[in-house]
């Protein structure tokens, strides 16, 4: 069973819910060859209630997952900040998250989250699995925490996000607090964009259905890491598309049509597919010199309106390159 234990069911915490999108999504996680997700949700993400509402209404239940039509399986979760810095991990029954979510009503915003100690008292009254999400990531502080307070963790997150960054970094550090704490490390995706799907997968030798029965594998430590050779492209990519996509909804469009709106249903092409056939994005190098960069985007730009582009964004990157992503005109 090739799992994925952090990943999430819309583009961004702030954006609305949108069935369709979700409904993508997991679709993309299938095509990407995954069995099993593990949906981590930001515990303050708007609509969170919704989101899981629909999962329940068209997925089957079997043990502590939820079986989507697709025969790609969902393992309840949340993602949740504390207030020393950095995410905590939690997988559960559906019924355990969604009151845990409930509970955590009233620490949701910045100023207000728990602290380690006290959110994990929380969890304690839950048949919850919870480990530590991406720990070394900048602005984080788990490694710092108390070592007896950590024992309390059941795995480490070896993020898709962190290891596409720096893969040394990310295992080195990681894969040693798992061997400090006797805790046993798993990779997640965490991605909010379907490009992302398959940087990192952790596969067990069984299908499991149960948190009991997962536990249990992690443990024995049936299961191995698979990272993309691709994982750094795929997360640069996933990551300028998500912006582009927030630029839309920011301007008033809507990004669910942008990525869907090609006429075929659930039996169309798969997302890799569409995006050679929708967007195109150029790296090019400019000069310091202003007039020159200008001249060299104008260039790119006009060589791709000819091929039926229109430019939507640009960025400069801090190696001197600018990134242009650009929408085929016939998606208005």
């Amino acid at each position: 069973m090739k799992l994925d234990f952090h990943t999430h069911g819309k583009l961004a915490k702030k954006l609305p819910f949108s069935r369709q999108y979700t409904d993508w999504l997991f679709g993309e996680a299938k095509n990407a060859g995954l069995h099993a997700i593990c949906l981590t949700e930001h515990f303050n993400t708007l609509q969170f209630d919704e989101l899981y509402g629909y999962l329940l209404e068209r997925g089957s239940r079997e043990g502590d997952t939820l079986l989507l039509e697709n025969g790609l399986r969902v393992f309840p979760g949340m993602e949740t900040d504390i207030a020393e810095g950095g995410h905590i991990l939690s997988l559960g029954a559906p019924e355990a998250i969604l009151e845990l979510n409930q509970r955590l009503a009233p620490y949701k915003m910045p100023g207000h989250f728990l602290p380690f100690s006290r959110l994990m008292d929380l969890f304690s009254e839950y048949e919850v699995l919870v480990g530590a999400a991406h720990p070394y990531r900048e602005g984080g502080h788990i490694p710092e925490l108390p070592e007896r307070e950590l024992a309390r963790l059941h795995f480490l997150d070896l993020n898709g996000k962190d290891v596409a960054e720096d893969r040394e970094r990310a295992e080195r550090l990681t894969f040693a607090l798992g061997e400090r704490l006797e805790k046993p490390v798993v990779s997640g995706s965490d991605t909010h964009q379907a490009v992302q799907y398959g940087c990192v997968y952790t596969e067990f030798e069984q299908d499991l259905r149960t948190i009991a029965g997962l536990y249990r594998e992690m443990q024995a430590g049936r299961y191995r890491i698979t990272v993309s050779d691709q994982a750094a492209f795929q997360v640069k990519t996933a990551g300028i598309l998500k912006r582009a996509l927030k630029e839309i909804h920011a301007l008033g469009g809507d990004y669910v049509q942008v990525l869907l709106s090609d006429g075929k249903e659930k039996d169309g092409p798969s997302f890799s597919e569409r995006i050679a056939v929708h967007y195109q994005t150029t790296v090019i190098d400019y000069s310091p010199q202003a007039d020159r960069m200008a001249q060299k985007l104008a260039q790119a730009a006009n060589e791709m309106a000819w091929k039926g582009y229109e430019l939507i964004s640009v960025t400069a990157t801090p190696s001197a390159k600018a990134i242009l992503v650009f929408r085929r005109k016939s998606l208005g």
